[in-house]
């Protein structure tokens, strides 16, 4: 993504304000921007969600299908990445200018989820070793506005609590194994989403931290930490990105305060999605979180 252009003046001031914890919305250094988050957006996926956050709009979509288990992990399920970085979202994303980034994107929320505890991949095994769920999550980038990791991962998590998978009964006949999928809406099986990670990007400007970094606070930062975190603050993953370099003592601070952020949105969300079967509305509004 291109950096948004600033004259040393602007630069200096952001700066300026970050160290003094009161950034040029207003905002802390641990705070995040107003969300609006909507579920069950499309009919034909398995479970959807749509999350704007400030210009950043992302759209994902699941859908279940039966597949095999892999050779190493024969009593587990799958859980596929697809990023589509739309060409309406920017116009560095014609052609294959996307491409990059979307695999940069699926294979931070792959190592995010490749844990035993983010997700239970077990409780989509059909038949151990033959048959399994397959979840692919399709992503789709609409408008890029910054932090797009941190919105996708909200987005993904969404998503995938808001999934319906439908049961399976097998039976032997004859030697053969047979299957049948029910075609009742409502017995289905959900997702325990409880302990699936969000991403936190932590972006360093000045000698301070920042999470959810607008894009002109993107163009003033040399180095980021992007972690996943749980809703116990365990991190699933972490990855270092920018020119700039990290003293160690940095990286530590960064990581705690990256945990303090993780669960305190992963807390929201997870009422912020419970809310909605209870009242019934798909589209919620998160405010500032710390």
């Amino acid at each position: 993504m291109a950096d948004v252009l600033l004259s040393d003046a602007e630069k200096t001031f952001i700066v300026h304000g970050v160290q003094d914890n009161v950034r040029e919305d207003g905002r802390g250094c641990e705070d995040y921007r107003h969300m609006e988050l909507e579920t069950d957006m499309v009919s034909n996926t398995s479970g959807s969600a749509r999350l704007r956050l400030a210009n950043t709009d992302i759209l994902v979509g699941v859908k279940a299908d039966m597949g095999q288990p892999t050779a190493d992990r024969p009593n587990q399920g799958r859980l596929e990445f697809f990023v589509d970085c739309s060409a309406n979202a920017t116009p560095e994303f014609e052609g294959r200018g996307g491409e990059e980034l979307a695999t940069e994107i699926s294979n931070t929320l792959a190592r995010a989820y490749d844990t035993a505890t983010s997700l239970d991949l077990n409780s989509l095994v059909i038949i151990p070793g033959q048959q399994c769920w397959v979840l692919y999550v399709d992503i789709v980038l609409l408008e890029c506005g910054g932090n797009l990791f941190d919105a996708v991962s909200i987005a993904v998590k969404a998503a995938l609590y808001n999934t319906k998978i439908p049961n399976v009964t097998v039976s032997e006949e004859e030697g053969h194994t047979e299957l049948e999928i029910s075609d009742d809406p409502y017995d289905v099986k959900r997702l325990n989403v409880v302990s699936s990670p969000v991403l936190i990007t932590l972006s360093k400007i000045g000698n301070c931290h920042l999470v959810d970094a607008s894009q002109k606070e993107e163009s003033c930062c040399l180095a980021r930490v992007i972690m996943g975190i749980t809703d116990k603050g365990t991190v699933t993953a972490l990855k270092k990105e920018g020119s700039g370099s990290l003293h160690p003592d940095s990286v530590l601070d960064m990581m705690e305060s990256g945990k303090r952020v993780g669960q305190a949105l992963n807390k929201r969300l997870l009422e912020v999605l419970k809310d909605e079967e209870k009242l019934g509305s798909k589209k919620h509004t998160m405010g500032f979180l710390k």
